[in-house]
């Protein structure tokens, strides 16, 4: 079935409307699909976020878009496409996703902060998707949780901007609000 939705766009769009469009989006509910696994889907996605089939580029973003749909992080870290009757493993070099875009509104504990993905998806960072840190060889490494175990790395712009505000609010830890919650940027 190809993907007919369209990329999400956060740009100029109200926070309260995205959160009604996201809530109404319809993923796949991958995380109560349970097959055996299956083999190897002989796809990959890179640090950038190329996907490649059998060493070469997915070139459609449609279907780039399809695939991340039906993504899960599994229990040991790995990666798989699952559907209800197969589960095909992926390599994913560092995230699946990347986070691109950002729009915030608000100030301080009332600040609400969205993400738009590289997927074509968009996330608004709070209890249920977490900023963190994860450390890599080449430095911290700022995320925001996904769905289903699957993180976005913040592009560095964005951290950067982030990190500035929480300077700039001088909380003990260094951090930010979005969504009623608190996330350190410090590791």
């Amino acid at each position: 079935m190809p993907e007919r939705r369209p990329p999400l766009d956060i740009e100029g769009q109200s926070l309260a409307r995205l959160a009604e469009v996201l809530a109404d989006r319809g993923l796949p509910p991958v995380d109560q699909w349970n097959p055996d696994h299956c083999g190897d889907s002989e796809m990959e996605i890179l640090r950038d976020g190329t996907w490649l089939h059998q060493g070469r580029p997915l070139t459609r973003p449609a279907m780039v878009r399809l695939f991340s749909t039906v993504l899960r992080r599994e229990e040991d870290g790995s990666h798989v496409l699952v559907t209800p009757v197969e589960k095909l493993s992926i390599r994913v070099e560092r995230t699946p996703f990347r986070a691109l875009k950002m729009t915030m509104e608000g100030e301080g504990e009332k600040r609400r902060i969205a993400f738009e993905l590289d997927s074509g998806d968009a996330v608004i960072a709070g209890p249920d998707h977490p900023i963190t840190l994860a450390e890599a060889a080449d430095g911290p490494s700022p995320r925001v949780l996904v769905r289903h175990g699957l993180e976005a790395e913040i592009a560095r712009p964005l951290y950067y901007e982030l990190a500035e505000i929480a300077l700039a609010e001088d909380h003990d830890p260094p951090g930010i609000w979005s969504d009623g919650a608190f996330f350190a940027l410090a590791s």
